[in-house]
């Protein structure tokens, strides 16, 4: 594949689309679906064809939902195209954008087709993936016309302090930048302990959806907050992309959003349930070194003292289980791990990642006797 076509290229989701499904699948990142039976869904106000610049009912759940005015409000189909259509109307060729490291791959896939030059600020595992102001203020400079952000951090589910963020955009705005904050996992606080970015001034722009906290994948339904004269250039730039919504799905997001405490609920009783079960795994495994957050469904182990892609096939083959492998988040030797699945289905994928790991370590102390 040359250069050209890798900028083409997602590997991240061609890996997850064709590598992932596992009997016990640890790799998804979002809340297990919601099944059709369990879905508030009213036949009678479904429509086939809708149209325009966005659909006033989804709108003005929209509104409500985040707290911002109608002007600033774009959908998008899920946060992916909310993210590449955000990205696509602020960034030009040859612009310059700093994006965290690690990050979620496709944001990264999308930046460089779009042919900025890029900089990074890493994220240590040795400060709990917090993000280094003093790094940050040397990675923006006068050519600086984004920073690509997500909160919670994905892939390790770390919370950006409020202060931190105003300090951020307050960088920014000095060098006439944007931020883009990618809030999908801030959906999981659920009670809202902190504000949204988009609170912290005009020269912030947030991406979400209804996917990853709510179990609601299927609908598409993604949103952009921004300031209401860059909304509009998405809302035209997306003439190009998308043109127009899936009205069904439009109609059924106005259902959820009508319904969202009974999803919340799930969602909240389900993460209960699952995050004791990852912290008493944890707990009791020393060949792994853990950052755990605040809240979200995803947590980015680190392997001690083995292989991480012959790991990775052997609990894939042996054991029936897949997790994300490091190497999609530019961090070889920790992987991601999902808890956001039924249960049942946790525990036993977390019971086959132990015994793949203690298989592993048994054939280690063979070898040293050897």
């Amino acid at each position: 594949m040359t250069g050209r076509e890798e900028r083409k290229h997602s590997a991240y989701m061609e890996w997850a689309k064709l590598s992932s499904p596992a009997r016990f699948n640890l790799a998804t990142s979002g809340l297990t679906n919601v099944a059709l039976a369990e879905f508030p869904l009213r036949v009678d106000e479904l429509e086939i064809t809708g149209g325009g610049y966005g659909y006033a009912p989804l709108l003005e759940r929209l509104a409500r939902h985040t707290g911002a005015p109608l002007e600033c409000i774009v959908t998008a189909e899920g946060t992916s195209m909310a993210n590449h259509l955000a990205m696509a109307t602020l960034i030009e060729p040859g612009d310059e954008v700093v994006i965290e490291q690690p990050t979620y791959g496709l944001l990264l896939d999308v930046a460089r087709y779009l042919g900025p030059s890029i900089r990074r600020v890493e994220r240590r595992f040795e400060d709990d993936f917090a993000l280094s102001l003093g790094e940050l203020e040397k990675a923006i400079t006068p050519a600086t016309r984004l920073v690509i952000l997500t909160n919670l951090h994905n892939p390790t589910g770390a919370l950006i302090p409020v202060e931190t963020l105003r300090a951020i955009g307050e960088m920014a705005h000095r060098v006439d930048a944007r931020v883009l904050v990618d809030e999908v996992y801030f959906e999981m606080l659920f009670e809202r302990a902190a504000p949204s970015s988009f609170s912290l001034g005009e020269n912030f722009v947030i991406t979400s959806s209804l996917t990853k906290a709510y179990g609601l994948s299927g609908l598409r339904c993604g949103w952009i907050l921004a300031a209401p004269e860059l909304a509009q250039r998405m809302w035209r730039l997306n003439d190009l992309f998308a043109a127009t919504a899936a009205h069904p799905a439009e109609c059924m997001s106005v259902m959820a959003f009508d319904h969202l405490d009974r999803f919340r609920a799930r969602a909240r009783d389900l993460l209960v349930a699952n995050r004791a079960l990852l912290d008493s795994f944890l707990d009791s495994r020393a060949d792994l070194e853990c950052f755990r957050p605040p809240a979200g469904t995803v947590v980015f182990p680190r392997l001690t003292n083995r292989d991480p892609e012959k790991f990775f096939q052997l609990l894939r083959e042996k054991y029936e289980t897949s997790v994300v492998p490091g190497r999609f988040f530019e961090m070889p030797q920790h992987f991601r791990l999902g808890i956001g699945g039924e249960t049942e289905n946790l525990r036993a994928g977390l019971e086959r990642l132990g015994a793949a790991l203690d298989s592993t370590s048994r054939r280690k102390s063979s070898s040293s006797c050897d």
